[in-house]
C-alpha cells in the first residue's frame, strides 16, 4: 500500500483501465509529436484521438491553461477509460497556478486509487507516481511510494518511457545523481537522442559539476528546439558565466512556445535583475506571481542565480522570499541557511539547514553542511585584530603564530593598496580533511579547490589537509583575502576571471615566488589555440572545457591583471573593481576604464604575451625531433645535439648525465635549459640540478644562487628550502638560514625539526621572540620528550621578557617530569630573581 487508505472510492476507478490495442496508435503518434516539439501537430492529433489527458497536457504546456482546463474539466464529466489521467491533469494544471489546495486534495485521491483498485494500467501506476511525488514534499517518505509506483509502471510496462523518465528526475530531484545518471544513460541505450533523456542527463551533470552540461542540453535541443526546459536549462548557464544576452535569447525562444512558462519567466526576471535592469525584474516579477501568486521556484531561482555570482546576502534575502511565500519550499530553506554560513551567520544558518533537512531528509548537501557544522562546533577559535581563526586545535596551535601575523599583514597591504577594506572581523575556517572543506564550499566532497572566500568568511585547507608540496597555505591565505577585499569594493559584483587573476597578481606582490607562474604546458596550449579570449575568460572557470583550462585561465587571467598594472598602473585595475561593482559588464568596464574594447585588448596581449615569452615560446617550438621508444642515452644526447634551442631536450640531457653522476658534464646543458624557459623551477629542473652539481664540486655559493632563484618562482619546494638553509649556514649566512626555514613553513609548519633548527637559530642570533614563537610551536607538536620542550620553552620565555609565562611553562615540564632537575633549578632561579 501506498500512504494511507481513505473510504473515499473514486467513482472513476469503476472503469476499466485504458488499455485498448485502438488507442496505442494514435498515444503513441501524439508522444512522438510532442517529444520532438511538434505542439500544434500534436494538440491536432490528441484532439482527432479525444486523448484528453494528453490534449490537457500539451495545452498546459504551451501556456493555453483557459483551454486545457474547459477540455479536463468536459473530460472529468465523461465515462472515460482514461479518467484517472484526466484527474492528474487537472491537479498539475491547479499546481502550476497556484490553486495549491485544490491541487493537493486531487493528488491526495491518488492514494486511496492505488489502495482500493484492483488493477491499474501502467500509466495509471505513473500518474500516482506523479501525484504521490507532489505529496512527498509535505512527506518525504512518500518519495518511496513515488518510486516503487514508477517501478510498477515499468514493470507492467517495459517500454513506458515516460515513467522511466519520471524515476530519472525522481532521483535527481532527490540529490541522488548516480542513480538518477544510470536511469537517463539507460533510456539513450534504448534511444541515443531521446531528448528528454538527454535533458535529464545534462541537469545531472551539472549537479554532479561535470563539463558536460552545456554539451547535453544542445544535444537535447537538437532533438526538440521547442523544448520549454531545455531553453531554460541553457538560459541558466548561460546567466551563470555572465552572458546575459545568450541567456535572453533562449528564453525568448522558450516563451514563444509557451508565454506563460513559470520557469521561463522567472529565468528572465532573474537574468535581467543580475544584468542591474530593475525595471525588467520588476515587471518580471510581477508577471509571474500574477500568474502564481505562490510560485516560490520564482525566489529560489534568484537565490541560486545570486549565489553563483557570489552576491550571498541577496541570495539570502531572495531565499527568505521564497520561504515566506511557500513554507514547504525546503530548497529555499536550504539556499536560506547555506547562504548565512556563507555570511558567518552560524547560528541561524544552522537553525534554516535544520529545518529544511526535517523536510527533505534526502537532501545531501544540506546532511554533508549539517555534519560539518558538528566538526566545526568542536574546532577552538581564536581572535585577532581582523580576524577570527577557527580550526582543529592540533593545527590552530601549531598555524596561529604564523597565521595572525600573516593575515594581519596582508590585510594592512591590500587596504593601502585599495583603499578599503571589508568589515571585520573576517571569519578564517581551516579545515584539517579537504572532504569537510568541500562540504564547506558546495555540499559535497570532491571540489579540487584550495580555499574559497565568502567575503565575510573564508574556508580553505589546512596544511594537514594534503601532502606535503602540494599547496602553499600562506599564499592561498594571502589569495582568498584578496578575494574578501574584491568582494567588498565591487559589491560582490565582480567577475570570477577578474577576481581571481587580481588575486593570483596580489600573491606575487606579497611574497618572491608566489602565485602561478609560466609553465610549458600554459605556451603549448597557447600555440595550440586552446586559450580563451578575454571575452568568454569566465568559462575557463566556471565550465573548462579541458582538465588543465582551469589552471591556465588563473594563470592568463593574472597575466591579463599584469599587463593593465603594467601599461595603466594599478590604480587602473581598482577602477575596474569599481566599475563592475556599479553593475557594469565586462565590455563597458573595458571601455569606460581602459578605453578600449574586447577585440582590440586582445590583440594587444597576444601582441604582449608573445613579445614577453618569446623565447620560451620559441624553446617550446624547436621542440619537434620526437622520439619513438623509450629514451636510450645515445638517443637523449643525439636530440640535445641537434636542438641546441630545445628546452626539453636541453633538460633531458641534463638530468641523464646527473643521474650518471657526470655534474661537470651537466651543467652546459642545464644553463641552456634554464636560459630557454627560466621559470621552469620544478624539482627536476636546471635551478635543482645545478645546485646539486655545484654541491658536489664544493661550490656553496653557487648552489646557495641556483636555489635562491628556484625559491623565487616555485612556492610549493619543500625541500629546496631545507637545503637552501642548509647551504646558506655552512657560508655563515644564519640570516639567509632563517629566511628559508621560516618560508618552508608556509607548505609544511607541522616538521618538529624544522622549528628545532629554527629555535635553536633564534637562540644563537639573539632572536627572542623568534625562539619563543618556535618554542610554542615544538610543544604544540607533541614532541617525543614534552618536558624537556617545556623547559626550552620557559627559558626562551624569559629571555623574551615573560616571567609569568616562563615560570607557567616551567611549572607544566615539572608536572610532566617531577624530578627533572634542570627545570627544579630553573625553577628556584625565576623565584630566586622575584625575591
Amino acid at each position: 500500500m501506498i500512504g494511507r487508505t481513505s473510504a473515499v472510492v473514486l467513482l472513476l476507478l469503476a472503469v476499466p483501465a485504458l488499455v485498448g490495442a485502438q488507442q496505442a496508435g494514435p498515444q503513441a503518434e501524439v508522444t512522438a509529436l510532442r517529444e520532438r516539439g511538434r505542439y500544434g501537430d500534436a494538440i491536432a492529433a490528441a484532439r482527432r484521438a479525444n486523448l484528453a489527458p494528453a490534449l490537457g497536457e500539451l495545452l498546459r504546456l504551451t501556456g493555453q491553461w483557459e483551454e486545457a482546463e474547459r477540455v479536463l474539466r468536459r473530460a472529468t464529466g465523461e465515462r472515460r477509460p482514461d479518467s484517472l489521467l484526466v484527474v492528474l491533469e487537472l491537479a498539475l494544471l491547479r499546481h502550476e497556478r497556484g490553486e495549491l489546495a485544490a491541487a493537493f486534495r486531487d493528488f491526495d485521491r491518488f492514494i486511496d486509487a492505488y489502495n482500493t483498485a484492483r488493477s491499474l494500467s501502467s500509466d495509471e501506476l505513473a500518474a500516482v507516481g506523479v501525484a504521490v511525488q507532489h505529496l512527498s514534499v509535505a512527506d518525504p517518505e512518500l518519495a518511496r511510494d513515488a518510486l516503487r509506483a514508477y517501478d510498477e509502471a515499468i514493470a507492467s510496462d517495459p517500454g513506458n518511457t515516460e515513467a522511466r523518465l519520471r524515476v530519472g528526475a525522481l532521483f535527481l530531484e532527490r540529490y541522488n545523481g548516480t542513480e538518477a545518471r544510470a536511469t537517463f544513460e539507460a533510456l539513450l541505450v534504448r534511444d541515443s537522442t531521446n531528448p528528454r533523456a538527454l535533458l535529464g542527463l545534462a541537469k545531472t551533470a551539472r549537479f554532479e559539476g561535470s563539463r558536460r552540461a552545456l554539451e547535453l542540453v544542445r544535444r537535447s535541443l537538437a532533438g526538440n528546439p521547442n523544448s520549454v526546459d531545455a531553453r531554460v536549462f541553457l538560459a541558466e548557464l548561460h546567466a551563470e558565466v555572465g552572458d546575459y544576452a545568450d541567456a535572453r535569447q533562449e528564453l525568448v525562444r522558450a516563451l514563444a512556445v509557451n508565454p506563460r512558462a513559470l520557469p521561463a519567466l522567472s529565468a528572465r526576471a532573474a537574468v535581467a535583475w543580475l544584468a542591474g535592469d530593475s525595471t525588467g525584474y520588476t515587471a518580471g516579477r510581477r508577471e509571474v506571481l500574477g500568474l502564481n501568486p505562490r510560485y516560490a521556484p520564482l525566489y529560489i531561482t534568484l537565490a541560486e542565480l545570486a549565489a553563483r555570482h557570489r552576491l550571498y546576502e541577496q541570495a539570502a534575502r531572495f531565499a527568505l522570499e521564497a520561504v515566506t511565500l511557500d513554507s514547504l519550499a525546503w530548497r529555499a530553506h536550504a539556499l536560506l541557511g547555506i547562504n548565512e554560513l556563507r555570511l558567518g551567520r552560524m547560528e541561524s544558518g544552522r537553525a534554516r539547514l535544520e529545518r529544511a533537512f526535517a523536510g527533505d531528509p534526502f537532501d545531501v548537501w544540506t546532511k554533508n553542511t549539517l555534519d560539518l557544522l558538528d566538526v566545526l562546533e568542536r574546532y577552538p577559535s581564536r581572535r585577532s585584530a581582523r580576524f577570527r581563526f577557527v580550526a582543529d586545535a592540533a593545527d590552530l596551535d601549531v598555524l596561529e603564530p604564523y597565521l595572525s601575523p600573516l593575515a594581519e599583514e596582508a590585510w594592512d597591504r591590500l587596504a593601502a593598496r585599495y583603499g578599503g577594506a571589508p568589515p571585520a572581523p573576517v571569519r578564517i575556517e581551516l579545515f584539517r580533511r579537504h572532504a569537510d572543506f568541500s562540504v564547506r564550499t558546495v555540499g559535497l566532497v570532491g571540489l579540487g579547490a584550495l580555499g574559497v572566500s565568502f567575503g565575510p568568511v573564508i574556508a580553505m585547507d589546512a596544511p594537514s589537509a594534503r601532502p606535503r608540496g602540494e599547496f602553499n597555505w600562506g599564499s592561498t591565505l594571502w589569495h582568498e583575502l584578496a578575494h574578501s577585499f574584491h568582494l567588498a569594493l565591487s559589491g560582490h559584483r565582480v567577475p570570477r576571471w577578474f577576481t581571481e587573476g587580481l588575486a593570483v597578481y596580489e600573491e606575487r606582490q606579497a611574497r618572491p615566488g608566489w602565485g602561478d607562474d609560466l609553465t610549458p604546458g600554459f605556451l603549448s596550449a597557447y600555440r595550440q589555440g586552446r586559450l580563451l579570449r578575454v571575452s568568454r575568460l569566465n568559462d575557463g572557470f566556471v565550465r573548462p572545457a579541458y582538465p588543465q583550462q582551469l589552471g591556465f585561465s588563473y594563470y592568463q587571467a593574472s597575466l591579463v591583471c599584469e599587463l593593465i598594472a603594467a601599461e595603466r598602473g594599478f590604480d587602473a585595475l581598482v577602477a575596474m573593481l569599481r566599475a563592475f561593482g556599479e553593475g557594469r559588464e565586462t565590455p563597458a568596464v573595458f571601455r569606460d576604464v581602459l578605453g578600449t574594447d574586447l577585440d582590440a585588448f586582445d590583440r594587444r596581449f597576444t601582441a604582449w604575451l608573445e613579445e614577453r615569452f618569446a623565447t620560451q615560446l620559441a624553446a617550446l617550438a624547436s621542440h619537434g625531433d620526437a622520439q619513438t621508444g623509450p629514451p636510450t642515452r645515445v638517443g637523449t644526447a643525439e636530440r640535445a645535439r641537434r636542438n641546441p634551442g630545445d628546452f626539453f631536450a636541453q633538460l633531458a640531457m641534463g638530468q641523464q648525465l646527473i643521474r650518471d653522476d657526470q655534474p661537470a658534464a651537466a651543467v652546459p646543458y642545464l644553463e641552456r635549459a634554464k636560459a630557454l624557459f627560466p621559470e621552469y623551477a620544478e624539482d627536476d629542473g636546471p635551478y635543482r640540478l645545478l645546485a646539486q652539481a655545484a654541491r658536489q664540486r664544493g661550490d656553496l655559493p653557487r648552489a646557495a644562487a641556483e636555489l635562491t632563484a628556484m625559491m623565487a618562482i616555485n612556492e610549493r619546494a619543500y625541500d629546496a628550502r631545507l637545503e637552501l638553509a642548509e647551504v646558506v649556514l655552512a657560508l655563515g649566512d644564519s640570516a639567509a638560514a632563517l629566511r628559508a626555514l621560516d618560508d618552508a613553513l608556509y607548505i609544511d609548519p607541522t616538521e618538529l625539526g624544522v622549528h628545532t633548527r629554527l629555535a635553536e637559530l633564534a637562540e644563537w642570533r639573539g632572536d627572542a621572540r623568534l625562539a619563543v614563537r618556535e618554542r610554542r610551536a615544538i610543544v604544540a607538536l607533541d614532541p617525543a620528550d614534552p618536558a624537556d620542550a617545556y623547559y626550552r620553552l620557559a627559558r626562551a620565555e624569559l629571555r623574551a621578557g615573560d616571567r609569568d609565562a616562563a615560570r607557567h611553562a616551567v611549572l607544566r615540564a615539572l608536572e610532566l617530569a617531577p624530578g627533572f632537575d634542570a627545570a627544579l633549578e630553573f625553577l628556584l632561579e625565576l623565584r630566586g630573581e622575584r625575591d
